[in-house]
């Protein structure tokens, strides 16, 4: 799989409406996991959205999550994404926008298999990386 970049918006409770809204209005396949789906289906969290994924028609990719319980957007509600499954170029694109920047998720292995991180550049941009484990 090609790396991508793209949005990721961060909800309070409503990325499902969210996210079939703008199915609705872009078209495409949308695949919502819930917190639940992630082996905490006794969280109030449960039926919420852990992350959700619109891949459009015309080539859009759009991503969207609720934020944790109690925990707030922040001063942004979006991310910019970066996703794919070739480590070393998302490795080295990571290792560049963290320089000078602050890591909030280090660049590690999560509970979903994949390599993730989470980090806000030197300008005060937050980037999400995501290195998918490469099957077979």
């Amino acid at each position: 799989m090609a790396s991508r970049l793209n949005p990721y918006l961060t909800f309070t409770g409503e990325a499902r409406q969210a996210m079939e809204f703008y199915q609705q209005v872009f078209g495409g396949e949308l695949n919502l996991n819930s917190y639940g789906d992630f082996g905490q289906q006794d969280s109030p969290m449960a039926d919420k959205i852990m992350h959700g994924m619109l891949e459009t028609p015309s080539g859009f990719t759009l991503m969207g999550a609720d934020n944790p319980e109690g925990e707030q957007p922040g001063e942004h509600r979006y991310s910019v994404s970066l996703s794919g499954d070739d480590e070393s170029e998302l490795r080295g694109y990571w290792e560049k926008l963290s320089e000078g920047g602050q890591v909030s998720v280090p660049l590690e292995k999560q509970m979903w298999g994949d390599v993730f991180g989470m980090c806000t550049d030197r300008f005060g941009v937050p980037w999400m990386v995501n290195i998918s484990e490469r099957s077979g």
